[in-house]
């Protein structure tokens, strides 16, 4: 039997899809790229705004039209908080809530009577990536989130706060590592609260990782400014620990910040990463930004454009508000014009731009560590990562994915990426090797 599946949203819907795909495989059920392909279809939702409930939907229409006779699975965020919905408009046979995804697989092999076996020949350890090729994985550390941002509806989905074992999660990375993936992203809804329930913490959590697996790059998942544990810059010290934060900060207004119930202030915010970037070297951070919250004035807009330009953050990813049934932002008054939602929605891109432009512009000259993920198909040219999460073209015959790679910071290229050269000899002091 086949397996296809897909995610939209967050890093924690991707890490939890690619834990299905291993599990799949284990169960002797094989994943496959391609929908019309498979026997089972497996649908990771995200419910964050209305447009994600809208995108969710038309996934699974569209999953389902490509192949009707499959099972049709469901999970995530919209099918948490509408199930008997999904599976009456979207002809859905399987709905797995959030709090039972751990045990997807089981549950699907249980409720659809699926008859397959593991295969014999399959080793433990011969599990395959998700998606082939892929040098980055994600890995799900923890689930849920104790607090109650007014706009919020991921923590109604997702329930209280659950983590992960650390030397459950070390396991995982190290079994990644022997597959030839040469980057994790740690993920969680509320990765700074990981431990909360185990009494550990995510810097021990990181330290554990660090010390205890070989993984050449590591990444943190989106984590709120106001939880970095103490000691957190200390991390960085291993070069490991990739030099990239996304700290969604949603407004640079503090009276805009209080009507959300969000835990850090605009100045406190700016001390946060000025420190940062006083002790790791080549930082960037990335952030959130909602457009149009209840009641956003005009003063209110300029603050956080003021904010943005200070924060200078190398992307800046841009939401206008949607009013979500079941929180407190919904019942607020004053909503803010869809047509002036829009217009400021255009200022931020065009502002964001120019920063990102202007950061680009500053990296040119210096020389890093990429790790290449493969060919762009329009260009042909070679698509890699910095350490600080940057993206790089490169052009060389050579067979460069799922390589890390010291390249030279040349220039940027006219769709906002940075134009690299490749620098001999490799990170390692040889010629690279490909580890698929």
């Amino acid at each position: 039997m086949r397996v296809h599946l897909q995610a939209l949203g967050c890093r924690l819907n991707e890490a939890e899809l690619e834990t299905w795909a291993r599990d799949f495989r284990r169960a002797g059920i094989e994943p496959t790229s391609d929908p019309a392909d498979a026997d089972i279809l497996v649908v990771n939702t995200c419910a964050v705004t209305a447009e994600s409930v809208r995108k969710s939907r038309n996934l699974v229409r569209r999953a389902h039209r490509a192949n009707p006779t499959a099972k049709l699975v469901m999970s995530g965020c919209y099918a948490a908080l509408s199930p008997e919905q999904a599976a009456a408009d979207l002809g859905v046979d399987l709905v797995v809530g959030n709090h039972e995804k751990d045990r997807l697989v089981a549950i699907v092999r249980r409720e659809l009577d699926l008859p397959v076996m593991p295969r014999i020949a399959a080793e433990p350890d011969e599990v395959a990536l998700f998606a082939r090729g892929r040098q980055r994985a994600f890995v799900k550390v923890q689930d849920g989130c104790r607090y109650r941002c007014t706009y919020c509806v991921v923590t109604l989905a997702r329930g209280e706060e659950r983590s992960r074992p650390i030397d459950e999660v070390v396991a995982e990375i190290a079994a990644l590592e022997s597959e030839g993936v040469q980057e994790v992203v740690l993920a969680g809804v509320h990765l700074g609260g990981y431990g909360s329930d185990r009494g550990r913490s995510l810097y021990d959590l990181v330290v554990a990782v660090l010390e205890r697996t070989d993984m050449p790059r590591i990444r943190l998942g989106s984590l709120e400014p106001w939880d970095l544990p103490e000691g957190f810059w200390d991390l960085f010290a291993d070069r490991r620990l990739m030099p990239h934060l996304h700290l969604p900060m949603q407004s640079g207004a503090d009276s805009v910040l209080r009507r959300m119930s969000r835990r850090c202030r605009s100045g406190e915010f700016l001390a946060l990463i000025e420190a940062g970037r006083a002790r790791v070297p080549d930082l960037q951070v990335t952030t959130d930004i909602i457009v149009g919250f209840p009641g956003e004035s005009d003063e209110e807009w300029a603050q956080t454009l003021a904010f943005v330009v200070q924060a200078r953050f190398s992307h800046v990813h841009i939401f206008a508000f949607s009013s979500r049934e079941g929180t407190k932002a919904a019942t607020l008054p004053d909503p803010v014009p869809r047509v002036v939602q829009r217009e400021r929605s255009q200022q931020l891109h065009r502002l964001a731009a120019r920063l990102r432009s202007e950061i680009l512009r500053d990296q040119i000259g210096r020389e890093c560590d990429v790790l290449v993920e493969g060919r762009d198909r329009e260009s042909g040219m070679w698509s890699a990562y910095t350490p600080n999460y940057l993206r790089v073209s490169i052009a060389s015959g050579q067979s460069l994915e799922n390589r890390r790679r010291m390249v030279r910071l040349v220039g940027v290229s006219g769709d906002g990426r940075l134009c690299g050269e490749l620098v001999a000899p490799d990170p390692q002091g040889h010629l690279s090797e490909t580890l698929r």
